[in-house]
């Protein structure tokens, strides 16, 4: 079973080793050494059972292109996008409030009021990007 192992371990030789590689080749390898003993169960030598294994096994060029890409390319850190979003909503959402405020009711200031409200939100979004650097 060592030839399934590493006619696997040269299909993958040019990914960047990672444990989701690792993960994958275990469980190729697994599969195949299943098929190999069903082969062998049905009256097959050994030796020609892997081969007939290893040329019905096919391409895994889909495979390598998503570990690729997984390894070459870490999710980005999003989260000074996310603080100035949110910096930038909350100056909208305040504007809103001062202009009805002045607008409809010149003579009470309750404005103030929902603007305690939204300042959690950039508040929020400044821990986690203080956080996450």
């Amino acid at each position: 079973m060592k030839t399934l192992k590493q006619h696997v371990e040269r299909l993958f030789k040019d990914v960047p080793e990672s444990d989701e590689k690792k993960t994958i080749i275990h469980e190729i390898v697994e599969n195949l050494e299943e098929k190999v003993q069903d082969l062998m169960a049905d009256g097959k030598a050994e030796e020609d059972a892997i081969n007939k294994v290893i040329v019905e096994f096919g391409d895994v060029q889909e495979i390598k292109q998503e570990l690729m890409q997984k390894t070459l390319s870490p999710k980005k850190n999003m989260s000074k996008v996310n603080l100035g979003f949110s910096i930038w909503g909350s100056l909208l959402i305040i504007a809103l409030f001062v202009f009805a405020n002045f607008y409809y009711t010149p003579h009470e200031i309750w404005f103030v009021y929902p603007t305690f409200v939204v300042l959690w939100w950039p508040l929020s979004m400044l821990f986690i990007w203080m956080r996450s650097r």
